[in-house]
């Protein structure tokens, strides 16, 4: 049977493939973009999601887990589509933006899956609801950013 520091490496393990995710994403927005604001804060948060993985690695070890540095299987299938989307219908700034807004959604899922979990240490739950309130908001800016963008 596991042990709830198992159980608790094994939700942030998961939830830092997302966080991972967004990396790789939001690296892809900052190559593609070709408005200089956006791209901008795209950089912002890949360095965002590092400093969100590093957070979740280092309990991942104080809980006797190991680092997690791969992608989710759904993720790389995600940019794998959205690179071929791009070849064919070239950078587009709207796809791009969606396609950041739908990885904050998915986001926003696995970071309240895993806060459902009710034995997660305090530590933990107040780490993870701080990162989740920053994904929050980037979703939200983002939305703001599609609202002014050209039709």
């Amino acid at each position: 049977m596991a042990t709830q520091s198992e159980h608790t490496v094994d939700s942030l393990r998961e939830l830092a493939e997302f966080v991972n995710d967004g990396i790789a994403g939001y690296e892809r927005a900052a190559r593609q973009s070709k408005n200089p604001q956006f791209a901008n804060f795209y950089e912002d948060l890949v360095n965002q999601r590092r400093s969100f993985s590093q957070e979740l690695n280092a309990l991942i070890g104080r809980y006797g887990g190991e680092a997690q540095t791969d992608t989710t299987v759904e993720g790389k299938f995600f940019r794998q589509w959205m690179e071929v989307k791009a070849a064919f219908s070239g950078e587009d700034e709207r796809a791009i933006l969606e396609s950041n807004l739908y990885g904050e959604e998915w986001a926003q899922k696995a970071f309240n899956d895993t806060l459902e979990n009710p034995d997660l240490p305090i530590e933990v739950r107040q780490l993870l609801e701080s990162q989740r309130q920053h994904s929050i908001e980037a979703f939200r800016r983002q939305e703001q950013m599609k609202l002014v963008m050209p039709a």
